[in-house]
């Protein structure tokens, strides 16, 4: 009962980071900083969020795995929506963010011109969609733990 509460801890504590990073913090740096700052800014953010994003999908991971009495079936869904939420940080924080942060280095001023500017785009929309992705793969993820605790 205790390790069901704390993976229902984890979940909300893993979607509302991702929720209020995403969806909150980095809107409001580019309506309150000029661009290069904003940028600079939510940066950070979603690095901290990425190693926060690690630390929850690897104790979420630990948690299921020492769950006993847990439906197996059950346990198996949870493990591929915490793997699959990890593999989206993977492949945003490990795999696109170094493109994007090379190409915001090669830029005069923090300003982007021509096939620089595309790629950074084309990148930024496909890390915009795999962390939308993880976003509505973290709702599911808590609703899944909490319908546990209603059962």
């Amino acid at each position: 009962m205790l390790l069901s509460r704390v993976r229902l801890l984890v979940a909300a504590l893993w979607a509302g980071s991702l929720w209020t990073v995403g969806y909150l913090v980095a809107p409001t740096a580019f309506a309150s900083f000029e661009r290069p700052m904003a940028g600079a800014v939510a940066a950070a953010m979603f690095h901290s969020e990425a190693m926060l994003s690690l630390g929850c999908g690897a104790a979420m991971l630990l948690l299921l795995f020492v769950a006993k009495g847990l439906d197996p079936k059950r346990r198996r869904g949870l493990m591929l929506l915490a793997l699959a939420m990890l593999g989206c940080t993977l492949v945003s924080h490990f795999g696109l963010q170094p493109l994007m942060a090379a190409l915001r280095a090669g830029s005069l001023d923090g300003v982007m011109v021509g096939d620089a500017k595309a790629r950074f785009g084309m990148l930024h929309g496909v890390s915009s969609v795999i962390y939308l992705i993880q976003s509505v793969l973290a709702g599911w993820l808590l609703i899944k733990n909490a319908e546990e605790k209603s059962n």
